[in-house]
């Protein structure tokens, strides 16, 4: 059975967007970007912009991206996949970047949230010329790198932009 990606949350001064691959089981379940609640994506966010503690409201997690001029959104729009592993994904369909990119022509960064969304991206659509790429690790619980590091590298990224 097909699951499907969210919207994109994006908007005409994003010029940092950040790429998943698909929204986890606990996301679609809760119809939001990284509900799990031991993904560290939110902790991240809120701690590389001093927007601590982390807000309980989607909405309020969606500004605090929206303020730093940082979209969200998946590589692919739909997928068969049995739980939440991106290694588990087959039949896939990528989302249309050709055209995301000619409505918001100030999106220069791309940071992907783990490696098998650059991998999906790249496959289908190369390198983009005038895009930065940068691979982060994977914010998901299924990545065991500590905290502390995701941060760090995280951290990094964002002070190049």
């Amino acid at each position: 059975m097909a699951i499907y990606s969210f919207p994109y949350f994006i908007d005409s001064n994003t010029k940092v967007l950040i790429l998943g691959t698909m929204p986890g089981a606990m996301s679609l379940e809760k119809q939001e970007y990284y509900a799990h609640p031991r993904n560290h994506f939110w902790k991240i966010i809120c701690t590389l912009f001093d927007a601590l503690p982390i807000p309980v409201n989607f909405e309020e997690k969606i500004k605090i991206l929206k303020e730093n001029k940082i979209g969200i959104w998946d590589v692919l729009e739909n997928c068969e996949r049995k739980g939440s592993l991106d290694i588990h994904i087959k039949n896939h369909k990528e989302n249309d970047f050709e055209n995301l990119f000619k409505q918001f022509p100030k999106i220069r960064n791309i940071i992907f949230n783990g490696k098998q969304s650059h991998t999906f991206f790249i496959k289908k659509f190369g390198k983009i010329e005038g895009i930065t790429y940068h691979v982060m690790p994977s914010t998901s619980p299924a990545n065991t790198m500590t905290f502390e590091n995701k941060l760090k590298i995280w951290t990094e990224c964002f002070k190049q932009n």
